[in-house]
């Protein structure tokens, strides 16, 4: 055998390897006929991708030896594509060490069956980039890219590196793209999860529509497009601001608004309890107002 094919037969032993001691961290979350992957978090809780599980409260998880538990939702977060799970039994797993993303290196998604038996794809960890916000405004530590081709089932397990250190949970983002949100978000997210049902947010209590800017105002306004106050929550942080319904809100901290997207990153955990200026017109006039950021209900 030349020493090239050893190499490779290495690499096959290696990934085996890895493979063969993480497995029972992918199991099966079943509905009916319908199954996805998730993530063996703790013994006790499962973790998998929120937007493809359904709202059911109970599901199923098939295990890797042919177990079959029963398991309940107890938290969501559509922010980080995140969702909780408290099983009735535990699972015993090995503790794995939080791994590093690193452009170039391997990654190994391991997910299930409908039966639970394991199922693996390896590739290349195509990108990684700084903390970014999806479009529901949730907060995640690093934009990890996969070059790996991913089934809707298999969404939802564990991502590991050569070494079988966690890199994160799979799932998929615009088409044709397969991501890994990080052991970090996991780490920060879960918990939250776990003892309140969701993840903080920053909260003003606000209903907004994206609206153009008058002609008459869009120079003193310095944008085209803002967004308009359709209602204001009962004592709630803007209505506390005086904020009223009809008002047209132009930026919050000086970040100008064209869309929801822009208001959910700026209204993160870290935005709770902190004061933001609000620009909005009102009447015909530019007005600023100072709102105290709450926690959303």
């Amino acid at each position: 055998m030349t020493p090239e094919l050893n190499l490779l037969q290495q690499l096959s032993n290696a990934f085996e390897a890895v493979v063969a001691s993480t497995q029972d961290r992918a199991v099966a979350i079943r509905n009916g006929s319908r199954h996805v992957s998730g993530l063996v978090w703790q013994p006790d809780v499962v973790v998998a991708s929120e937007q493809t599980i359904g709202q059911q409260d109970e599901y199923e998880i098939a295990t890797a030896n042919g177990r079959a538990i029963r398991a309940e939702v107890v938290g969501r977060d559509p922010g980080t594509n995140l969702l909780a799970l408290r099983l009735s039994e535990r699972i015993e797993v090995a503790p794995v060490p939080a791994g590093a993303a690193r452009v170039g290196g391997l990654a190994l998604v391991v997910a299930a069956s409908a039966d639970g038996t394991p199922a693996a794809r390896v590739g290349a960890i195509r990108s990684v980039g700084d903390q970014w916000f999806s479009r529901a405004g949730g907060r995640i530590e690093q934009r990890i890219a996969l070059d790996i081709r991913l089934q809707r089932t298999e969404e939802g397990g564990p991502v590991f590196d050569a070494s079988g250190a966690l890199i994160g949970m799979s799932t998929l983002g615009r088409p044709g793209e397969v991501l890994a949100i990080p052991t970090a978000t996991l780490e920060r997210i879960v918990p939250q999860l776990l003892s309140e049902g969701r993840a903080a947010r920053g909260w003003l209590g606000v209903a907004l529509q994206p609206i153009a800017v008058p002609d008459a105002l869009i120079e003193q306004a310095g944008q085209r497009i803002a967004m308009m106050v359709m209602s204001v929550a009962e004592r709630g942080p803007a209505a506390n601001a005086g904020v009223t319904a009809g008002d047209i809100l132009l930026t919050v901290d000086g970040v100008s608004l064209r869309g929801l997207h822009r208001l959910l990153t700026q209204l993160s955990e870290d935005s709770i309890g902190t004061s933001m200026e609000l620009r909005l017109i009102r009447g015909g006039q530019i007005l600023k107002l100072s709102a105290q950021v709450g926690r959303r209900p």
